[in-house]
C-alpha cells in the first residue's frame, strides 16, 4: 500500500505555517553531540531527560533516524549540506566542503537567503578546518557563530581527583562554581539563546518581524563526561548496568571494529592500563563511564529545557518549528566498544524530534507549552520515605517522580513520567540529510531538488527527501505500517579505515590514510555491510575488492551481535542486499 499525499494536501497542511499577517515560522534547531537515543521518550526508563520528553510528547519522533557516517565533522557537514559523504568529501575534519567539493549551498544560508535572521550557538557546524575555521561564515550566518567562551577549557586539567589535585579525566562530574570562569560550556550557550529569544520578543514589539533560523549546539554528552556533580546523584551505580552485550562478537571482522583510541588519551583511562587494541575495560570503570553518560546527558537536557521554556515564555512557540537531533550515536560498551566511528546501529542511529506547530500539537496562545521541568528538583527528594511526590512542572502537565530506590545520601534514584500526552512517532526509515529538504518544504521555502550524480557545480541541491510526507501522515491518523511499508526500502551510512587491523588511527584516519569504506546499508530488517578498497586521491571504492561483509537480521538481532554473512543458509539474501547496497541511496528514495 502506498501513500496517498499529494501537493495540494502538503499546502493546506502547512498553512498554519503563516499567519493572517504573513509570518513565516521561526526554526529553533537543536545538535546534540554525541547522543544516541537513550532518552526516556525513546523507552529507555531509568534516563531522565523530562524537557526532551516533554518535546517529543507534543512533536513527532522518528524511531528510525540514521546519519551518514558516525562522527561529528562529516556527519554535520552532511545533513547541513543536505549532501552524503561520498559528496562532500570529508571523512575527516581536515578539509572545507566549498574549497575540496563545490559551493554547496548549506541549510542555515538557504534559510538566509530566503529573508531569515540566521544565528549559531555552540557547536553546530564542526569547528576548525571542516567549516573554515569561521562555522562558515559568512555564508550561512547573519552575524558572527557564538563560541562559550569555557569551551577552551575541554583539554586542561579541571577534574578533581582523590588525591586533591585537578586531572583531564575522561569521568568528570564538577562543582560549577570551581571551574574556570565558574560556568561550563553548554550552560553559557543556553544563557546566550535564552537571551537571543528574548531580544527577538522584545525587538518584535518595536519594529517589523524577521524569522529567525536559530541553531544551538549542546556538547555533552560528549566526552569528557564533564558536568555538574548534582547530576551524578541521578544516578546511584548501583542501578547502573552493563552493556547487555559487551564482550567482541565472534564473528565481527576486525575492521568493522574500533579501538575506542580517543577515551585512552585520558588520564583516568590511561591509569586503568588497557591493553591495545581490545581492552577490555574493567567492569567497575565501565560502570562509571555509563553513569557519567547518562548523567551528562540529563545535564543537556536540563539546557534544552531552560531554552524551550523561554521559547515559550516570549510566545515564539505557536509559530516556531523545533527540531532535536543527535549528530550520531555513541557505544557505552556494546561490542566492547567506548566511541562511535563504526557502521553500528548503537553509532549511525540517532533521536530525531520535530514540534511543528499546528501539526504536531496545537499550542494555545497564553498557555504554557513548554515550561521547564527541573529534574534535580523534582527527583531529589530529601524526605527518603516518601515514594511518589507531586513535581510542579509549571504548567497543565501531570509529572509523577516515582522513587525506585535511594543511593547512600537517602537521595532517590527516579523516573520522571510526562502525561497524559505520548506525541506522535514513526518507524520509517529517515536520514539526516532528509532534515535540509524537509524544513525548507515546512517553511515555505524553496525545496530543494534532486542532486544530478555530479553535483559539484550545483549550489542547491539534496541526496535526502523531505519527510513532510511522512509527518502528515503521522498526525493524520494513518496507520504506522503503512508509512514503514511506502516510505525508504533503505537508508545508507559509511565508515572508512586505514587498514583490515585495528591501529592507533582506525577511529579517525585522515583521508591520505584511508584503505578502506564501509558502506552499510540498514532496511526494515537487515542491515547489511561491505568493507571495500578505497582510493583517497580518487574518493573511489572498489566494490570487486571485498576485504569484510556484515549480515545482521534485526529481527532475532536488534543488538548486531551474529554476523551471519558467512553462512551459507544465507547466500541467497547476502547476493540481494549486495545488489541492492551497490545500486546506492538513488535507488531507495521514497515513492509518493
Amino acid at each position: 500500500m502506498k501513500m496517498r499525499v499529494t501537493s495540494a494536501t502538503v499546502a493546506t497542511c502547512l498553512l498554519f505555517l503563516q499567519s493572517c499577517a504573513g509570518e513565516s515560522p521561526n526554526v529553533l534547531f537543536l545538535v546534540i553531540d554525541d547522543l544516541r537515543p537513550a532518552l526516556g521518550c525513546y523507552g529507555y526508563q531509568n534516563v531522565i531527560t523530562p524537557n526532551i520528553d516533554q518535546l517529543a510528547a507534543k512533536g513527532i519522533k522518528f524511531n528510525n533516524a540514521f546519519v551518514q557516517q558516525a562522527v561529528c565533522g562529516p556527519s554535520r557537514t552532511s545533513f547541513l549540506t543536505g549532501r552524503r559523504p561520498d559528496t562532500t568529501r570529508l571523512y575527516d575534519f581536515y578539509s572545507y566542503w566549498r574549497t575540496a567539493a563545490g559551493n554547496f549551498t548549506t541549510l542555515p544560508q538557504h534559510f538566509k537567503e530566503s529573508g531569515y535572521f540566521t544565528a549559531s550557538v555552540g557547536k553546530v557546524f564542526h569547528p576548525g578546518i571542516s567549516s573554515n575555521f569561521s562555522d562558515d561564515a559568512p555564508y550561512s550566518w547573519s552575524v558572527p557563530a557564538y563560541h562559550p567562551p569555557t569551551q577552551k577549557f575541554k583539554m586542561k586539567k579541571v577534574c578533581p581527583g582523590p588525591d586533591g589535585q585537578l586531572h583531564m579525566n575522561l569521568v568528570c562530574p564538577v562543582d560549577v562554581k570551581s571551574q574556570p570562569l565558574g560556568s561550563l560550556p553548554d550552560i553559557q550557550s543556553a544563557d546566550y539563546a535564552v537571551e537571543f529569544l528574548q531580544n527577538v520578543s522584545a525587538s518584535s514589539q518595536t519594529s517589523p518581524k524577521q524569522p529567525f533560523f536559530l541553531a544551538v549546539g549542546f556538547h555533552k554528552p560528549h566526552i569528557p563526561f564533564k558536568y555538574p556533580r548534582e547530576f551524578q546523584d541521578l544516578y546511584p551505580l548501583f542501578n547502573i548496568h552493563l552493556a547487555p552485550n559487551l564482550s567482541l562478537p565472534p564473528d565481527l571482522p576486525t575492521i568493522a571494529w574500533n579501538p575506542f583510541t580517543d577515551i585512552r588519551k585520558r588520564e583516568d583511562v590511561k591509569a586503568l592500563n588497557i591493553s591495545f587494541p581490545y581492552g577490555p575495560v574493567p567492569r567497575k570503570f565501565q560502570l562509571l563511564m555509563r553513569q557519567g553518560y547518562y548523567a551528562a546527558t540529563s545535564y543537556t537536557d536540563s539546557q534544552v529545557g531552560r531554552v524551550l521554556a523561554a521559547l515559550d515564555e516570549q510566545g515564539l512557540a505557536t509559530n516556531t518549528i523545533v527540531v532535536l537531533v543527535g549528530d550520531h550515536g555513541w557505544s557505552l560498551g556494546e561490542h566492547q566498544e567506548w566511541a562511535k566511528y563504526s557502521n553500528f546501529e548503537v553509532a549511525t542511529r540517532v533521536p530525531l524530534i520535530l514540534y511543528v506547530p499546528g501539526v504536531t500539537h496545537q499550542p494555545v496562545r497564553g498557555d504554557s507549552t513548554f515550561p521547564y521541568i527541573d529534574a534535580l528538583e523534582s527527583c531529589i527528594n530529601e524526605i527518603p520515605n516518601h515514594n511518589i511526590v507531586n513535581a510542579p512542572s509549571g504548567g497543565n502537565d501531570n509529572v509523577l517522580v516515582q522513587k525506585n530506590s535511594c543511593n547512600k545520601a537517602g537521595l532517590p534514584h527516579c523516573r520522571l513520567q510526562t502525561l497524559p500526552e505520548e506525541g506522535h512517532e514513526s518507524d520509517a526509515l529517515v536520514e539526516l540529510v532528509d532534515i535540509f529538504p524537509t524544513l525548507a518544504e515546512m517553511a515555505n521555502l524553496r525545496t530543494p531538488p534532486l542532486c544530478p550524480t555530479d553535483s559539484s557545480k550545483v549550489e542547491l541541491c539534496t541526496e535526502g527527501s523531505s519527510f513532510v510526507p511522512v509527518i502528515l501522515n503521522v498526525t493524520g491518523g494513518t496507520s504506522r505500517q503503512n508509512i514503514v511499508t511506502s516510505w525508504k526500502p533503505a537508508v545508507f551510512s559509511q565508515y572508512p579505515r586505514p587498514s583490515e587491523q585495528p591501529q592507533i588511527n582506525s577511529d579517525l584516519p585522515h583521508l591520505k590514510d584511508i584503505q578502506y569504506m564501509g558502506y552499510s546499508m540498514r532496511t526494515e530488517q537487515y542491515r547489511y555491510t561491505e568493507w571495500v578498497a578505497f582510493n583517497p586521491d580518487t574518493f573511489k571504492p572498489d566494490f570487486d575488492l571485498v576485504a569484510a561483509r556484515e549480515l545482521y537480521l534485526h529481527d532475532t538481532d536488534e543488538l548486531e551481535d551474529h554476523n551471519v554473512a558467512g553462512k551459507s543458509e544465507y547466500r541467497h539474501l547476502l547476493t540481494q542486499l549486495s545488489q541492492q547496497l551497490r545500486k546506492g541511496w538513488r535507488n531507495a528514495l521514497p515513492s509518493q
